[in-house]
């Protein structure tokens, strides 16, 4: 990835090591995940070249590594984002179609795993897609992501790129603004440390010189107190990834991989990892497959790199890596 990345005089953590465990069961791409009692769910995602969507709702035990596969989603979808609270898991918003004819959606389902069945909850107050959404104190902190452009759009180019951000009291079921993100951006990676959201990465679709769209890599790094009610701007990642996840360990968060569209097309490989407490970025080893689209999670001192794809916009694998950060 010679000539991507931005300077940087973080010395890389060689001490860690990645490790190839039980891939998925079918190969998907823009994929996201949510952790429970040492579990990694995730739903929905694209194959065969993005233009097929799949319903699939999967489960990987991280202590036997062992993939199963759940009732599948209501509805197939890529890009909808999961998050857990308690015994249910959410999946909100997301795609339905193949690349281009993207469609934003409002819906929320709702997996109860004490009676292993999928109901709905009240959706989006606008359809969203390629957002992300984290757990704070028992509600879901929904960021970013594309709108349409017009209740009826139903192309990729017809949404838009926004810095909104939502949260849901899974108890009352009702959605409430918070303030918007200083960037607005979709493809991006949110994780959770000591009760405030991190947001970074991501890109924005946005016109170009000559007058045509692109998707351009954003390298942000922003975190919401809800505390504080209160955005603050951190050091940006060294490297603008778009497509990109990341998860929390120890009060640090990891950031893997991604695509770049411009100005050539790339698949990303480099990972990083950014302190808090010193407002500095390091890299860590690359991935062993570089990729976007990628789902996390963490489960003690094992960050599982899920899925994605290994062309840009396509090339959806069934890859698990597990990168030890002991």
């Amino acid at each position: 990835m010679a000539g991507l990345l931005a300077t940087t005089t973080a010395v890389a953590q060689t001490d860690l090591q990645w490790i190839d465990v039980s891939p998925l069961p079918a190969e998907r791409q823009e994929i996201y995940a949510d952790v429970r009692d040492d579990r990694i769910y995730t739903l929905g995602g694209l194959f065969e070249g993005a233009q097929n969507v799949s319903d699939n709702f999967l489960e990987y035990d991280a202590t036997r590594d062992v993939w199963t596969e759940l009732s599948p989603l209501p509805e197939a979808r890529h890009h909808i984002a999961v998050s857990i609270v308690e015994d249910e898991l959410y999946g909100i918003g997301g795609f339905v179609g193949g690349f281009p004819d993207w469609e934003a959606q409002s819906t929320v389902f709702v997996y109860d795993f004490n009676i292993e069945e999928w109901t709905e909850s009240t959706p989006l107050p606008q359809p969203r897609g390629e957002h992300t959404a984290v757990v704070i104190d028992g509600e879901i902190y929904v960021a970013g992501g594309r709108f349409k452009r017009t209740p009826d759009s139903a192309n990729f180019n017809d949404h838009f790129d926004t810095a909104s951000v939502l949260v849901f009291d899974p108890i009352t079921e009702e959605w409430s603004p918070v303030p918007d993100m200083p960037t607005a951006r979709n493809s991006h990676a949110a994780a959770v440390i000591d009760g405030k959201m991190y947001v970074v990465g991501g890109r924005q679709f946005t016109e170009q010189a000559n007058g045509e769209y692109a998707s351009v890599n954003v390298a942000s790094l922003e975190v919401y107190d809800p505390e504080a009610e209160s955005w603050e701007t951190l050091a940006p990642l060294p490297q603008a990834a778009g497509g990109i996840t990341a998860a929390a360990v120890d009060g640090k968060l990891y950031v893997f991989g991604g695509e770049q569209w411009v100005p050539e097309q790339a698949v990303i490989a480099e990972a990083w990892v950014y302190d808090p407490a010193l407002d500095q970025w390091t890299s860590v080893p690359d991935m062993p497959t570089p990729r976007h689209g990628i789902a996390a999670g963490a489960i003690g001192d094992q960050i599982y790199v899920i899925g994605g794809a290994t062309e840009p916009g396509a090339g959806a694998v069934n890859t698990n890596e597990t990168l030890l950060v002991r």
